[in-house]
Parts: structure tokens; C-alpha cells; sequence
């Protein structure tokens, strides 16, 4: 018996008619710059210590993209890595999604460019914009395709260069975010599960927690804009926290719920790697084991979109998994957006 069918739990996507087409996660793959900036670096730069920043999030260093990387040159990496995990070539690749808040430009899309440098000239490409919970908002909609028949091989990417949109003079938020990027590669595999669920919710009566406020419509460059350091990214980190650790605890809840299992059943917990303390409150509430739980914060810091990617590819790289355990995953970001999804390895 395959450990797909000896498992005892429900599969939501069971309701659906789509003929037994599941989706899942054939190969990741990720990628972050070599530099390192640790807290001992970063108290040169502003007002702080390793000890101020370590007792609060639980950061120790993070990667800083080069001057001449791109986040489309991060993604491509990590997705040539997943590529070659899954033994998937260019050509097979049907849809790139990327997931981004620090794009290369307005426009074109970042998937686009993703697309020219891996060539994967069959495929799809475009962006989606959901800040630190857009690996899993990306992951549901490339799972649609691949259920619906639409496609069969799709890439997605979480990536990011949040080293650009820093003000690396304020330290409550410079100390926080790293770059990088991590890739999946979503396909039908017989017999599997896969994604079972993805829980994902939304509160733009909160946008202004976490933002950006400069280079939009709304306020366009200009001399004054960037004076007034409007392209940088601004937070509110209390109100953050609070909303984060119970966001993130409703999202997970409810996907378990959905597949009728229990935290127990879950072999291992990826949670968006914000802030440690974040994280703990986070497990506490859902009556998890510290074993259970996967933490790469130290290393790398907050990489948005990339942060769960980046962890599960670590994870699965580490051997920590298996076929058939079953994997959570949850994030938070900006927007404010949230999700869970559950995982069928």
C-alpha cells in the first residue's frame, strides 16, 4: 500500500469533479546571494546590537543581493535548481508564476524575464502580488491548472531583493529582511495527494501596517517622494505582531480542519520566517512540538515570498521529510494577506 492511500485523513479537493487530477510538488529548488550582512555588520550602519536583534527576532545574518542581481536573476536560480530536482526541462514548462513585492520593474512581469533567462519559451508567465504569503496564494493558483487540465507543468517562484526597498538608516526595520529566492515545480503524480488544501485570507482595512507607500499611481517618483524616503518600506511592527500570530493561527486551523486532521499528524511546520518570537506564539497556540517545526530565520531573516519556498527546500534537501508525510505551511505578510496550506509530500 503507497503511503498515499494508507494515510487517514480527508482530501478537500476531493468535492471537485476534475477526474482524479490532483496536484503536486514534484521538485524545489532555491537560492540565495553570497554576501552575508550579519548584526555585527549591521551595528556599524545604525543604532543596535547583536543582542538587541537576536532577543527580538531571532535574525543573526541575511543575504544581500549584488549591485548587478536582480530579483529575476534570484528566481531563475532557484528555479533551474527545482528544474533539475524534478528532472523537468525548459521546453515541458507550461506556466511561470512569480510571486514578488520587489519586481524588477512595474512592468514587464518578473515572470517574464524569469521566462527569457531559463527559456521556457512555451510557457505563460505573469506576477502575483500578495507580499510574504504570495509562495502559498501562488502555489492555489497553479494547483487550479494542473486540476483543471489547463496545464501540466507549472513553475512557481517566490523571489525577492528587499535589499533595494530598505532604508538601511532605521534600524527597527533594516535589521529584518534578506533576499532571495525559492521554486516548486507543480505537476499530477499519480496516486498522490499532493496540495491538499490552501486556506487564504485578506484585510485591506489594515494595508497601512505594511507598505510601501512611494511608486505607484498614487504617489509617483518624484524629488519630493524620495526625499521623504517614500520608497522604502515602512511598519508598524506591534500591530504587525499582533495581527500575524493570530492570522496565521485561524489560517492553519482551518486547514486542518478542512482535512480532518490533527497538529500531531503534521511531520513538519513551515511558518513564514518573520520573527521568532512570531513563530513560537504562532506553534504554542497550535499545540505543536518543537520538533516539528522548521526554522531558518537566523540564517537568512525575512524574505517574503521567498521565505516558505526557501524553508522547504531546506527541509526537504535536509532529508527531514518523506513520501507521504504531510506538511504544513503558513504565512502572513502585507495587505494584509494570510494562508495555510497542507501538503501531501
Amino acid at each position: 500500500m503507497s503511503p498515499s492511500t494508507s494515510r487517514k485523513f480527508k482530501n478537500p479537493r476531493a468535492k471537485y469533479d476534475f477526474k482524479g487530477r490532483t496536484c503536486s510538488i514534484v521538485g524545489v529548488g532555491s537560492y540565495v546571494p553570497e554576501r552575508i550582512i550579519t548584526n555585527a555588520d549591521l551595528e556599524k550602519l545604525v543604532d543596535t546590537s547583536d543582542e538587541w536583534i537576536t532577543s527580538r527576532t531571532g535574525i543573526r545574518a541575511r543575504r544581500v543581493a549584488a549591485t548587478h542581481q536582480f530579483t529575476s536573476d534570484l528566481a531563475a536560480r532557484a528555479a533551474v535548481r527545482a528544474m533539475r530536482k524534478a528532472g523537468v526541462k525548459a521546453e515541458e514548462i507550461d506556466l511561470i508564476i512569480v510571486a514578488t513585492i520587489t519586481p524588477d520593474m512595474p512592468f514587464p512581469s518578473t515572470a517574464c524575464l524569469v521566462q527569457q533567462k531559463i527559456n521556457a519559451y512555451r510557457a505563460a508567465a505573469f506576477d502575483i502580488e500578495a507580499a510574504c504569503s504570495g509562495f502559498i496564494y501562488a502555489l492555489e493558483i497553479g494547483q487550479q491548472f494542473i486540476m483543471s487540465r489547463t496545464y501540466n507543468t507549472v513553475l512557481v517562484i517566490g523571489a525577492e531583493k528587499l535589499s533595494s526597498i530598505v532604508d538601511w538608516t532605521d534600524r527597527n526595520t533594516c535589521v529584518l529582511f534578506g533576499d532571495g529566492a525559492g521554486a516548486a515545480i507543480l505537476q499530477n503524480r499519480p496516486n498522490a495527494h499532493g496540495l491538499l488544501t490552501a486556506c487564504m485570507g485578506s484585510d485591506g482595512q489594515k494595508a497601512d501596517l505594511l507598505s510601501m507607500p512611494g511608486g505607484g499611481s498614487r504617489c509617483p517618483a518624484s524629488a519630493e517622494s524620495v526625499a521623504a524616503g517614500l520608497h522604502f518600506l515602512r511598519m508598524d511592527g506591534k500591530e504587525t505582531f499582533k495581527n500575524a500570530v493570530q492570522a496565521m493561527n485561524t489560517a492553519a486551523q482551518e486547514a486542518l480542519r478542512r482535512c480532518e486532521i490533527e497538529i500531531s499528524q503534521i511531520k513538519c511546520i513551515i511558518p513564514h520566517q518573520a520573527n521568532r518570537r512570531i513563530i513560537d506564539a504562532v506553534c504554542e497556540r497550535l499545540g505543536a512540538k518543537p520538533e516539528q517545526v522548521f526554522v531558518n530565520l537566523d540564517k537568512y531573516g525575512n524574505t517574503s515570498a521567498a521565505s516558505v519556498a526557501i524553508a522547504l527546500d531546506e527541509v526537504v534537501e535536509s532529508k527531514r521529510i518523506q513520501r507521504g508525510d504531510l506538511i504544513l505551511l503558513v504565512v502572513f505578510g502585507a495587505g494584509l494577506t494570510w494562508g495555510a496550506a497542507v501538503i501531501e509530500w
